[in-house]
């Protein structure tokens, strides 16, 4: 018998998020998953693990309530904000039935997530400059229950304009949810619409511990959403989601001595970002788009000439599905130095 058949016809078809892990790579400069640089490794001597963890800590709760200006009662934690993303379409979502709409290019889970669960997609592109095209999502809003927008928005790293983001949660009062990405918030927090909450019942954001925290491999995130939100999420997420160690390492890692060593960290990634692009922006016919994340998206003449031999030379970087378009995540110093000085002599050749 053919096991396979037995699985849902969607999943059968299903194409999986190619994930920088899944697509692999074998070098020593790895700066293709927008992961921190930084090893902030704990050595973990905390609770016991003999006995269940509480599903929503409560230590974790509110550590991450007080960093993120909000109640407690507004978060939830989750294994990374890609369990938040799947929390969301199956609470809200009717398969076969509702429709989510993203609008790429964007970050991929969204549309992985949707199709797993049976869910419809409608896809708005971004305009010419990366910013939401109000109108034609407007245009698009039948049966869609969830909006996801990314801000900074990966992989292009720019910020969404905060006047259209209000615009399109005062478009889809009462008829969906608007779902702000901001997995790379803690890099411009200025920038963040934690305090639209207020105004919009419909508003949910996503973070997470992966990048500006240096705790990618934590698998940490958190769901910010109104009161209401929160309690349909907790209906349908795992008895036990947030594993002891994750708990107890992701609450010291909020603490004020974890904040201020995430501000540093971030001071100086912001830092080696500005220096990059300033190198790449001096290089011939190559262009750099500002970025406020931890990465930055770069076009060449031939950008999967030049992801090849950067991949070849074991430096793993992120061919973009934009044309002739790299990703390269912001690493220490002297990896950020030895990609340029590569890609200065490749393109002198």
């Amino acid at each position: 018998m053919d096991i396979i058949k037995l699985a849902r016809k969607n999943v059968q078809q299903l194409t999986p998020y190619l994930s920088a892990r899944r697509i692999g790579g074998s070098g020593d400069i790895w700066l293709n998953a927008n992961e921190s640089p930084f090893n902030n490794s704990e050595r973990y001597s905390g609770s016991p693990l003999n006995r269940y963890t509480e599903c929503q800590p409560k230590a974790l709760i509110n550590a991450y309530a007080e960093y993120a200006g909000v109640k407690p009662e507004q978060v939830i934690a989750s294994r990374g904000a890609d369990e938040g993303i799947e929390l969301l379409i199956r609470a809200f979502c009717e398969p076969n039935q509702d429709a989510i709409l993203y609008c790429p290019p964007t970050y991929g889970m969204y549309s992985v997530s949707a199709e797993t669960f049976g869910v419809a997609q409608k896809v708005v592109p971004l305009t010419a400059e990366w910013q939401l095209d109000i109108t034609a999502i407007e245009k698009n809003l039948d049966n869609v229950k969830v909006v996801f927008v990314c801000s900074p928005n990966n992989p292009t790293g720019n910020l969404l304009k905060r006047q259209d983001i209000e615009t399109l949660l005062k478009t889809t009062k009462d008829r969906a949810l608007v779902v702000v990405d901001e997995a790379y918030i803690d890099f411009c927090l200025d920038a963040s619409t934690k305090d639209l909450l207020a105004t919009y019942p419909n508003l949910v954001i996503l973070r997470t511990l992966s990048k500006a925290f240096a705790l990618a491999g934590l698998r940490c995130g958190f769901t910010l959403a109104n009161r209401q939100v929160i309690e349909l999420l907790l209906k349908v997420i795992a008895p036990y989601p947030v594993a002891v160690p994750v708990a107890d390492i992701a609450t010291d890692a909020l603490s004020q001595t974890g904040i201020a060593k995430k501000d540093q960290q971030v001071a100086e990634l912001n830092r080696q970002r500005s220096l990059l692009q300033q190198s790449l922006e001096a290089l011939a016919a190559v262009t750099v788009y500002s970025g406020y994340g931890n990465y930055l998206l770069v076009r060449f003449p031939d950008g999967d000439r030049m992801f090849k031999a950067l991949w070849d030379s074991g430096m793993i970087l992120r061919n973009s599905p934009i044309e002739d378009c790299i990703r390269i995540s912001i690493g220490t110093e002297q990896e950020n130095h030895a990609v340029l000085q590569f890609i200065k002599q490749q393109i002198n050749d």
